[in-house]
């Protein structure tokens, strides 16, 4: 039997302790982190499945987290072994920072040294030594600063923007380098100062330019974020008070500096931090599980959508080589070391900040357009590719609802200064509507050659994938349709073709785990109680899945997934045998198109009914709220960076397809899918993912989330075999290059 033990980070260790159980192992909680290894006795219990319930929701760590003087210690390490080896723990899984993980290494790599003096001062016996004669270790990163080379994102940073942007969005400023980078981008800040990339000499005059344009332009609030840590180029801190001294004496604006501090740890963790700890969780106990001896200690990671394992002390390496080139100046390589995430951000946000329109216009009209259902995340997409096509000295046009504006003309160009403000907007600024546009085309290639447009961003849902398509089709008739086009998926339902995520189901996402978090604390203090409630998503599970894992769900009913008068029934036993237990709560999530007769008001009598005697049941449908709100960080990060991206594509197809003096475009790689898939963001031609469509649901054939419902059921306690054909082999981040 595998015993370890766990620290940290409530989700990841409500997964680590479930599926350790799942597969037969013990598994121990130690509190007070290496404080409590160190201490062993009560520190050191055992965890049992209900011990870990109503634990999603709780920022922090239930089990507690120290810093430890004794640890750092040959002596203290050799208590923390010796605590192990009586409770016969050989696995030990690890959350924490650099810091953290390099002293579970260390532990790791010294174990056979520490049990020999143990043996000596006849603390264990040879037997007891020989049992745990191996110590594997299996890291997961939990840090707001996400400051840990080889992970996009560690657990709890985007809990931590989330909080961020409460704030920016109250007061409409920040810290800690990845946060700020990223509140700048999803906030639309004016500028930003981080540590692995200090200003250009002459900043204080620069600055104030910038300021003063965008005064002069018409904007009445400036928003600067200043980094924990931000440098000049002579290595003096740049402070919030600095520059509000600076803005005060040399512009005579009305200046306000907030430090957050500890508002940024604090609160309830988003549902992508609480479903990357449940990911993580999982991995790490499948690493622990299929670690030897010759294994090299790792950290479960996150890259793309995808997870993966890297090796421990590589991640530490270059992690600290940030520091050294940040020390000896070298800014670009910092960058760069800290990883793709983080370059892409930093990239992004210098195409959009400190930079005037060029004095030379392309005369290229790039026509945007928001197609389908509204969503959280949609007008910072537009932004983003409005400014980007500007600073390439395109025209950009507003198309005002859709395709309906498309074919009624409703056009008029964009300005800088016209979409100002956008980015933590919710709903479609634009306006939207679900109309195709084969029942209108030659009304819309007519207004295509009024308003010479010559390329087209299309951001919306399905509608905006199949109206795409229509486009593409209807080019063989119509020669004004021959311009290229983007598609940017866009909608709550996470249901387009060619992308793995959809611009405002983060968004959504986090309202349903919310919603779900209230609904089961209103019944504080009641007797034992389930709730059925209805999500969003048509015939798409995402959103039922996705908030099944984030909210601790006991089911979540899918049309992917189909279902039988059996598999309720399975479900009801379930619950009945969960409910003896010392759990109070049941939550069941239904996705509204799951099936046509097994409604949510069939579900609700059908638990109400059998439950009758051991727990009573409500119902909630949860309805548009799901569609509305401010769009979270990771929306407003990821619509940022998928309108510059479509409209940089466009304009290198613009320079492949102008022939003669106009623009031609018909071949298929000249209207495309901009998605992101696994690790990388693609542009796929729409034809292409034609066979990868289910059009008659409005769904795509291959969804990778799938794979994740296993996980959710483990968590709930059903006993079902765990797929582990795919899971995370060893990767490398050390490149084969000069100093790393």
């Amino acid at each position: 039997k595998y015993q370890y033990l766990s620290f940290s980070m409530n989700a990841a260790v409500r997964a680590t302790v479930r599926v350790g159980i799942y597969t037969g192992a013990k598994v121990y909680f130690v509190h007070e982190g290496y404080q409590g290894l160190v201490d062993g006795g009560d520190n050191i219990r055992q965890a049992t499945w209900e011990s870990v319930s109503m634990m999603l929701q709780l920022g922090g760590t239930v089990i507690g987290s120290a810093r430890c003087q004794d640890f750092r210690s040959k002596e203290g390490r050799a208590k923390a072994a010796c605590n192990l080896v009586k409770l016969g723990i050989t696995n030990l899984c690890v959350i924490g920072g650099d810091g953290s993980l390099t002293g579970a290494n260390e532990f790791r790599n010294e174990w056979s040294e520490l049990l020999q003096i143990l043996l000596k001062a006849g603390k264990i016996t040879a037997e007891e030594a020989k049992r745990s004669s191996h110590l594997n270790i299996v890291g997961m990163v939990g840090s707001i600063d996400n400051d840990f080379c080889g992970t996009d994102m560690t657990i709890g940073t985007d809990s931590a923007l989330h909080r961020i942007m409460e704030v920016v969005d109250a007061i409409t400023t920040t810290a800690q380098r990845y946060l700020a980078l990223v509140t700048a981008l999803a906030c639309g800040a004016d500028w930003v100062f981080i540590p692995e990339m200090p200003p250009d000499e002459g900043w204080q005059d620069h600055l104030c330019r910038r300021l003063t344009y965008q005064r002069k332009i018409g904007n009445r609030l400036n928003v600067i974020i200043v980094a924990e840590g931000a440098l000049d180029r002579h290595g003096k801190p740049i402070t919030c008070d600095i520059i509000k001294n600076l803005v005060t004496k040399k512009l005579s604006f009305d200046t306000r500096a907030t430090i957050l501090g500890h508002v940024q740890r604090g609160g309830t963790p988003s549902a992508f931090d609480r479903i990357l700890g449940s990911r993580m969780g999982v991995e790490a106990v499948m690493a622990l599980l299929e670690a030897t001896p010759d294994t090299p200690a790792c950290v479960v990671s996150l890259s793309g959508n995808m997870a993966v394992r890297l090796p421990l002390m590589e991640c530490v390496q270059v992690t600290k080589e940030v520091t050294k080139a940040m020390a000896e100046g070298r800014f670009e390589e910092a960058v760069k070391l800290r990883g793709k995430s983080f370059e892409n951000n930093w990239n992004t946000y210098k195409l959009l900040a400190h930079v005037t329109a060029p004095d030379v216009k392309s005369n290229i009209n790039i026509a945007i357009m928001n197609v389908g259902a509204p969503c959280a995340g949609m007008n910072a997409a537009v932004r983003s590719a409005v400014r980007i096509g500007i600073l390439q000295g395109h025209n950009m046009l507003a198309v005002h609802d859709g395709f309906d504006g498309l074919a009624n003309g409703t056009i008029e160009p964009m300005t800088w200064g016209y979409v100002g403000g956008w980015t933590g907007k919710g709903g479609s600024n634009l306006g939207t509507k679900r109309s195709l546009p084969a029942s209108m085309i030659e009304e819309i290639s007519l207004n295509i050659a009024k308003f010479n447009i010559h390329a087209l961003v299309i951001i919306g849902g399905f509608e905006a994938f199949v109206g795409g398509l229509e486009l593409v089709t209807a080019r063989e008739k119509y020669e004004e349709l021959c311009i290229p086009l983007v598609v940017i998926p866009a909608t709550v339902s996470n249901n387009v073709p060619g992308s793995d995520f959809s611009i405002g189901a983060d968004t959504a996402l986090n309202t349903i785990t919310t919603t779900c978090d209230r609904i089961k604390q209103s019944a504080a203090g009641t007797k034992r109680r389930v709730f059925i409630i209805e999500t969003m998503g048509g015939n798409c599970g995402y959103l039922a899945t996705m908030a099944g894992l984030a909210a601790g769900a006991d089911a979540a009913y899918i049309y992917e997934e189909r279902f039988g008068i059996h598999d309720l029934e399975t479900n009801v036993e379930h619950l009945l045998e969960k409910m003896k237990t010392t759990v109070k709560r049941g939550l069941i999530l239904r996705n509204e198109k799951c099936n046509a007769n097994y409604t949510t008001d069939f579900l609700f009598s059908l638990y109400s009914e059998e439950g009758k005697g051991v727990f009573d049941c409500r119902k909630n449908v949860l309805g548009h709220m799901q569609q509305g709100g401010t769009p979270t960080p990771f929306d407003r990060n990821f619509g940022t960076k998928m309108g510059a991206k479509a409209v940089l594509w466009l304009t290198d197809k613009l320079k492949e397809c102008y022939r003669h003096g106009r623009i031609f475009a018909n071949t298929p790689d000249s209207a495309c899918v901009l998605g992101m898939k696994k690790r990388a963001t693609l542009f796929q031609p729409l034809s292409d993912l034609k066979e990868d469509t289910d059009f008659e649901h409005r769904i795509p054939k291959t969804q990778w989330w799938l794979k994740l419902r296993p996980i959710l059921k483990i968590l709930a306690k059903y006993k079902i075999s765990l797929d582990t054909s795919e899971t995370a082999t060893m990767e490398h981040v050390i490149k084969k290059r000069g100093t790393v």
